[in-house]
C-alpha cells in the first residue's frame, strides 16, 4: 500500500522501507524490536557514571592538583584521583555535602582561609601561604587537591610560590598564573609571587615520585 503519497510499499517483518520517515520505515514487528533497543541503550547510559572535572581543574606536579570549588557533580571525578587530602584556601566553613564526601572517602582537610578582596586593598596572608606551602610539600598528604572558589587568585598564589621553590622563572610563573585568572589576573598577586621569600623552605623536597594511596 502507499503511505503519505510515497510510492513505496510498507515491507514486511522487518523490511525498510526507503523513502519515508523513521516512523513508517519500518513494519511493526521491526518498530517493537528497535524501541526495546533503543531502551536497553537508555538503561546503558544511565547506568555511565560521568566524570566531570572542577572549574579550572589542572594537574600541577606528580601528586598535586588544582580547582575551583567542587560540587556534588565532580565527585566521582575527585574519587578517580584517590585523593588523600584536601587543601582548602578559604575562611568559609566546608560544605556538608563536601564533607560527608571527604569522610566516605578517608580525605583529609587541610583549610588555610584566606580573605577574598579586590585590588587594591589585596593582603594576602605571607605566613598562611608558607604554612599551607608545608602541606603541600609533604608527600604524605598525596595526592592532593589545593581549591579555593574559582582556583583563581588564591590557587595561583600558591601554586606560584610552589613554582618559585622548584625555581622556574618569574615569567614561566606569571604565565601559568594567568591562565587560569585570565581577564582577573591581577597585578598585586604576581607581585606578591615575585617578593614570596623562599629561604625558610630552601629545605623541604619540591619534586616529587608517583604517587598512589
Amino acid at each position: 500500500m502507499k503511505v503519505d503519497g510515497s510510492s513505496d510499499l510498507v515491507g514486511e517483518s522487518g523490511t525498510v522501507i526507503e523513502g519515508l520517515s523513521e516512523y513508517y520505515r519500518y513494519s511493526p514487528p521491526a518498530k517493537v524490536a528497535i524501541g526495546e533497543e533503543r531502551e536497553r541503550e537508555r538503561e546503558r547510559e544511565g547506568e555511565e557514571e560521568l566524570f566531570v572535572p572542577p572549574l579550572n581543574f589542572a594537574m600541577v606536579d606528580n601528586g598535586i592538583f588544582r580547582s575551583g570549588f567542587p560540587d556534588i557533580a565532580n565527585f566521582t571525578f575527585l574519587q578517580s584521583l584517590s585523593l588523600r587530602s584536601i587543601l582548602y584556601l578559604c575562611p568559609e566553613p566546608y560544605p556538608e555535602a563536601n564533607s560527608d564526601f571527604l569522610k566516605d572517602n578517608g580525605v583529609q582537610l587541610f583549610q588555610f582561609g584566606m580573605e577574598m578582596c579586590k585590588e587594591p586593598f589585596v593582603n594576602i596572608p605571607e605566613e598562611t601561604i608558607r604554612e599551607a606551602l608545608k602541606v603541600l610539600l609533604d608527600v604524605r598528604n598525596h595526592p592532593i587537591l589545593i581549591h579555593c572558589k574559582r582556583g583563581k587568585h588564591r590557587t595561583g598564589c600558591l601554586v606560584g610560590c610552589l613554582r618559585k621553590l622548584q625555581r622556574w622563572c618569574l615569567s614561566s610563573i606569571f604565565d601559568e598564573y594567568q591562565r587560569f585568572a585570565a581577564a582577573k589576573a591581577r597585578v598585586s598577586d604576581q607581585r606578591f609571587m615575585e617578593l614570596f621569600d623562599i629561604s625558610s623552605l630552601k629545605n623541604l623536597p619540591v619534586s616529587f615520585p608517583c604517587s598512589s594511596r
